[in-house]
């Protein structure tokens, strides 16, 4: 960090001198221009002038080595952390199977498309600019698919209804996809002042919308992993607890749902600090099924019932995390009184 004085210009400006050596390394001189960014919190960002609004970036990647997980991961991690533009090269070509992970692949995250394939290359490209994206709204549509997930897995199970069932596993795949997107443009943002005007969202606000949507994502994981209960034949669940299992789930999407309403809907600190209290509730009521399950006849069953439960649980967990983290936002926009 370096200090400089302020100085008064012509009686009317304000102005500040450059250091040297960062002048040089931007290549500024005297008739340079610099871009402004005044933030909310008092400090000013100065960045070199220059047109970046068709700024991309490219990455062409080895690939002809790797395993189908390791192209996967290769694809969804250039896409999270903000490329435009990727090419697999394989020199020895690319064998059909490949090519079938890669569209695979492509298919599960927002804006990337195979745009070109040939032997040895095949090149994805992104479509989509932050400023046709509302990472807000993409938090509460996620919201909206994990919530119908989870109810309808916990239905699912309860009613031995395999259709439901496959539909709630389908739907992880849209859960997945939203979540890649805000992460890709929470990313973006971390490094690009660009993204973040054109997101229109400060990077506080981003960073919670982003946690919020993992969380999300998390629980849409667990409700697939309950939905997936009902396509097994050696599990059965008992209907005497049903009823049990059932308000259970429900309590725990609520503590979600409230949780999440201080974040996306200006609710108050009293939201999450109720959604933490139920949590501690439910956390108690799992305790009391559990030792319930410990007599059960069917010891088959009580594993299945148990591992119900604990998804249950993990959803409460999930819902207090952005709980806590709604009592963060409010303290950072809190106006503290002296």
């Amino acid at each position: 960090m370096e200090t400089r004085k302020v100085q008064l210009s012509g009686g009317t400006t304000y102005t500040v001198s450059l250091p040297k050596s960062w002048a040089k390394e931007q290549g500024i001189d005297a008739s340079s221009s610099l871009s402004l960014y005044p933030n909310g919190d008092g400090s000013l960002l100065v960045e070199p002038e220059g047109d970046r609004t068709t700024e991309t970036l490219s990455t062409s990647v080895d690939v002809s080595t790797d395993s189908h997980n390791a192209i996967r991961q290769r694809i969804h991690a250039l896409h999270a952390v903000g490329y435009d533009t990727v090419t697999l090269v394989d020199k020895t070509g690319h064998p059909e199977d490949n090519r079938k992970i890669v569209e695979d692949t492509v298919a599960t995250l927002s804006g990337f498309e195979l745009l070109e394939a040939n032997d040895t290359r095949i090149r994805l490209q992104n479509l989509i600019d932050a400023e046709n994206v509302d990472i807000r709204k993409s938090t509460l549509r996620l919201r909206l698919v994990m919530l119908g997930m989870h109810r309808d897995a916990v239905t699912a199970v309860l009613t031995d209804d395999e259709t439901l069932a496959r539909r709630v596993i389908d739907r992880d795949n849209e859960a997945d996809k939203l979540l890649a997107m805000v992460t890709r443009h929470f990313r973006r943002a971390l490094s690009n002042l660009q993204e973040v005007e054109k997101l229109e969202y400060t990077r506080d606000e981003l960073f919670e919308y982003y946690y919020v949507s993992r969380q999300f994502e998390r629980i849409a994981d667990h409700a697939e992993k309950i939905a997936r209960f009902t396509l097994d034949p050696e599990v059965t669940v008992p209907e005497a607890f049903a009823g049990q299992i059932d308000s259970l789930a429900s309590a725990s999407r609520q503590i979600v749902d409230t949780a999440a309403d201080v974040i996306l809907a200006d609710t108050g600190i009293e939201g999450a600090q109720s959604a933490l209290a139920k949590r501690d509730e439910l956390t108690t009521d799992l305790r009391e099924f559990d030792r319930e399950l410990y007599t059960h006849d069917d010891p088959a069953e009580a594993y299945a019932v148990g591992l119900m439960l604990d998804s249950i649980r993990r959803t409460g967990e999930y819902g207090a995390n952005i709980g806590r983290i709604a009592i963060q936002q409010v303290a950072r926009e809190c106006e503290c009184l002296d």
